[in-house]
């Protein structure tokens, strides 16, 4: 039984002022029809906000089953009303978005019945209100009559313990009101029927018990039910709907909504398409600078410079703030920025053979820098003159520069690479192709290196001994072949009593001394096309091995020994500080330690393993003591990348806004939504769904848009990069520039669907939090 007991209940009636209803006691039978008889809509709006709990006012004490109702939250009337009750409205209130199994399956999908009995409870309660064939139909091809069977049949499906009618007939014609009457009647014998209505005709005709209300008073009851202590017998089953459920119910309205749909996933999708159009340019744009790095920069070695710049300090010395323009009469003595940011790297054995230890797989070629003199004559025209392995000329300023820039870079060097495993190739075989004579086979071997039009460098040919003018030619036959002499310091130098040293000048004499050893230029190189390591300049080029060779021959000798003895010049007789003394000693052969290393990484992608390497060595180290390198590659790649990352941001940045102008418009959207749904809701939370159901419904419909316009966004931004592609191509002559990335499409995709979501959110608990009994009305 039902017992309504000591109810102050306040409801609202469209905009009329609220109204109390004085003490009132009502009970119901399990298996009874009752009509609830008054004026037109006053004790239809009490009993179905009392009874259905469909409003969330103070409901007083409404006693289920002995299961007081006082403590009820909201979850626990949904649950009510998806349990107890089966509604059927006078205006049918069917969802026109969905079929009619659909509609009468809701219910029970709130309830959590399986696919399988949710669909035959569904039929065999269609075909008990006689729709057996209709089942497959919408509500829009049904007659009145018809759809109010649906109705029932909803009503029906979840075997609830009442059935609740408002004005079943009210919008039918006379035969089809009997017709739906005579159902019901048959029905109030399984089940507790109330009906509400103002027509005393039809209750007295159908019903067994009237209850007549007025003002919200009980006027009187045909059959009133004596009161009994009951024991609570009443138990609920919390209703729940799935997201799955919800994606389904939006799906079916905006698919009955597809031109609006479409413009508007469109609409939404144009801040997508501007952010993967910005992605796909700056993805393929990244990857042609990948590429040429990879193919030009792959030549860049990883320079160990003696004294260096150490890049990780640079802006890390804190600057003290100094007033300017004082009126003092002091100076301040600071060394420069240049100078705080200098690093001495103490390249000692230990560290060459640490270098010489790596693997070859990761770097097969390896230079070592020795700025070391060379006592080089050559007999020309039966003259024997000093001749160089150098590219300056008497009157170029700017060798040193070069000079410098070759060290520090590693490209433009005249000393070839030393291969650390013979096995993986030979560094001037694998990149320069030879045009005659021979590849070096001893250390004593030199090349001749020229460009890609066989041009070389005047000085290094004047150098040698040959007298040209710019633009002269020479058959490579005249230079192959060219020997020079290779003398010792002890033979060059002669010390003078005072004892200092000067060079010898009787040329000839030493040059026909036997200890010399002979150096031969033994053939012509030209880079190939191929090669992405064209490290050496035009000119002279010889073996690292050459310059460990004379130095192992005159780090004993007599004006090595004077020099590291004394803190003069000993060929000028001039004061040396530290630094210079070192220069000296270098350029006499007296230091085997590198002035440079240059590590040549087999290829682009090794170099980080490189690096990996090199900064083991430093882990331990105090900082002082740490070597630092230099990766000119690096530098670049982090400035070409910073560059276009920024350009990105701020692109993205700029297209970000269509977005936010997406997140509102979907706002409207669902808003808009929500007031044409209106019924629906209505419909939903009087079948018992939650608060958090009926958001779920527009959060589903916004995840769908979202997911629509994200897709629709990433597949135009992927169909323009074909004519943006062919443009770029015409200007640029670089192919296939905008590349959109997968990930970045998914990521796109995700971002659309969740910026739509947020922005549809609001209006979706705006419907959540609408009262059933209102939005049933709102038709």
């Amino acid at each position: 039984m039902l017992e309504v007991q000591n109810i102050k209940k306040y409801y609202k009636v469209g905009e009329t002022t609220t109204k109390a209803l004085d003490d009132v006691s009502v009970a119901f039978r399990k298996q009874e029809f009752v009509a609830i008889l008054g004026p037109s809509g006053s004790g239809k709006t009490t009993m179905l906000n009392v009874i259905g709990g469909l409003d969330q006012y103070d409901s007083g004490d409404m006693i289920i089953n002995g299961k007081s109702t006082k403590t009820f939250k909201d979850r626990d009337w949904d649950a009510y009303r998806n349990n107890s009750i089966g509604f059927v409205f006078q205006n049918y209130n069917l969802i026109g978005h969905l079929g009619i199994i659909d509609n009468v399956e809701l219910g029970m999908t709130l309830s959590g019945v399986s696919k399988e009995e949710k669909r035959e409870k569904a039929e065999n309660a269609l075909t008990r209100v006689g729709l057996k064939d209709h089942m497959n139909k919408k509500p829009t091809q049904l007659s009145g009559g018809q759809m109010q069977r649906v109705a029932i049949a909803r009503a029906l499906a979840n075997d609830p313990d009442i059935l609740l009618c408002d004005e079943p007939t009210g919008a039918l014609d006379t035969e089809t009101s009997i017709q739906i009457m005579d159902l019901i009647k048959e029905l109030s014998n399984e089940k507790l029927v109330v009906m509400v209505t103002h027509n005393p005709e039809l209750a007295h005709k159908y019903t067994d018990r009237i209850i007549e209300f007025d003002d919200g008073k009980i006027l009187s009851d045909s059959n009133p039910y004596t009161e009994q202590v009951q024991t609570d017998q009443f138990n609920l089953k919390q209703t729940k709907m799935t997201f799955f459920t919800a994606l389904k119910l939006s799906f079916n309205n905006i698919r009955t909504k597809k031109g609006r749909t479409i413009l508007t996933s469109f609409a939404s999708s144009i801040g997508i398409i501007g952010i993967a159009i910005v992605l796909a340019l700056s993805n393929g744009f990244q990857i042609q600078i990948d590429q040429t790095q990879s193919e030009t920069l792959a030549q860049f070695p990883i320079t160990i410079s003696s004294v260096t710049i150490d890049r990780s300090s640079v802006g890390d010395t804190e600057e003290e703030e100094t007033e300017e323009y004082p009126d003092t009469e002091t100076v301040t003595a600071e060394q420069s920025d240049q100078e705080q940011i200098q690093h001495i790297n103490n390249i000692d054995e230990e560290y060459v053979d640490y270098i010489e230890n790596i693997d070859p797989g990761l770097s097969n070629n390896v230079g070592f820098t020795r700025s070391i003199g060379m006592n080089l004559l050559r007999e020309v025209d039966g003259e024997v003159e000093p001749v160089s392995f150098s590219n300056a000329g008497s009157n170029d300023s700017s060798s040193a520069i070069t000079s410098a820039l070759s060290t520090s870079t590693g490209i433009g060097v005249s000393t070839f690479p030393t291969q650390l495993d013979d096995s993986n190739g030979n560094f001037l075989e694998d990149n320069y192709s030879l045009l005659e004579g021979n590849y070096p086979k001893s250390p004593t071997d030199v090349v001749l290196i020229v460009d890609e039009t066989n041009t070389t460098n005047i000085h290094a040919l004047e150098n040698l001994g040959f007298e040209l003018e710019s633009g002269d030619e020479l058959n490579f036959k005249d230079i192959v072949g060219t020997t020079i002499d290779l003398v010792a310091n002890n033979d060059y130098y002669t010390e003078l009593p005072t004892g200092g040293f000067v060079p010898n000048t009787d040329y000839q004499s030493i040059f026909d001394n036997e200890n010399n050893q002979t150096i031969t230029v033994s053939g012509i190189l030209r880079v190939k096309e191929s090669s992405t390591m064209d490290l050496l300049t035009p000119g002279i080029a010889y073996s690292n091995d050459l310059t460990t060779d004379i130095i192992e021959q005159n780090q004993n000798s007599a004006i090595v020994q004077a020099q590291e003895d004394s803190d003069i010049n000993v060929m000028t007789g001039e004061p040396v500080d530290e630094t210079t003394k070192g220069s000296l000693m270098t350029y006499l052969g007296g230091e085997s330690m590198p002035s440079s290393i240059m590590i040549y990484p087999n290829n682009f992608e090794d170099k980080e393993e490189v690096l990996n390497y090199l900064d083991e060595y430093n882990e331990d180290l105090a900082e002082d003591d740490q070597i630092v390198y230099q990766d000119l590659a690096g530098t670049m790649t982090e400035l070409t990348g910073g560059l276009m990352d920024a350009i990105t941001y701020v692109l993205i940045a700029f297209a970000a806004i269509s977005l936010i102008t997406s997140m509102i418009m979907i706002s409207i959207i669902t808003y808009t939504s929500v007031i044409e749904r209106t019924k629906e809701i209505g419909v939903l939370k009087a079948l018992g769904a939650r608060k958090k159901d009926v958001t779920r419904v527009f959060d589903a419909e916004t995840c769908i848009l979202g997911v629509t316009s994200g897709t629709l966004g990433v597949l135009i931004a992927w169909l323009v990069t074909f004519p943006t592609n062919y443009v770029l191509y015409q200007v640029t002559d670089l192919e296939n520039v905008a590349q959109l990335n997968p990930l970045h499409a998914i990521l796109l995709i995700v971002i659309s669907t969740v910026l739509t979501m947020l922005g549809g959110h609001i209006p979706a608990r705006m419907a959540a939090k609408k009262d059933a009994a209102i939005a049933l009305r709102s038709e």
